[in-house]
Parts: C-alpha cells; sequence; structure tokens
C-alpha cells in the first residue's frame, strides 16, 4: 500500500505571521509490489497557514489564498 507524508523541505522566516515556518511537501511513496517507482508530491503547506489566513489578508501560494505571490522563490 502506498504510504503518504508531509515532509519539510524548507525552513524560513515569514514577515506576514513575524514567526519560522516549515514549507513542508506532501509525498507519496510507492507500494513495495512497485519498488522501481520514485517518490511524488501531490502537496503543499505552510505550517503556519492557519495563523495566516486568520489574520484577514491574502498573503501567499504557501498558504493557499494568493497562487499569484511566492514569498520564498530563490528568483529574484
Amino acid at each position: 500500500m502506498a504510504y503518504r507524508t508531509w515532509q519539510t523541505i524548507k525552513v524560513r522566516y515569514c514577515h506576514h505571521v513575524d514567526a519560522q515556518v516549515d514549507l513542508e511537501a506532501q509525498v507519496i511513496y510507492p507500494a513495495d509490489l512497485l519498488p522501481d517507482q520514485g517518490p511524488r508530491v501531490s502537496g503543499h503547506r505552510c505550517s503556519r497557514a492557519i495563523a495566516c489566513n486568520l489574520d484577514g489578508r491574502s498573503s501567499c501560494v504557501w498558504a493557499g489564498t494568493n497562487p499569484a505571490y511566492d514569498p520564498f522563490s530563490e528568483t529574484i
């Protein structure tokens, strides 16, 4: 049976909530019957998304409220 888990991929400081946040990815590992398949990423989230969304402002793609803004992107 496939195994799903949330894994931290980055830890960053978020100015929106004034705290360290974990940027996580939901990874699906294949069943033991299919060992040649690699893991798949099915979603992303922020560890402080609930607190951020209760603020009333649209925040970022990691919180799920503003898909056009990623404050943690590596490209400047």
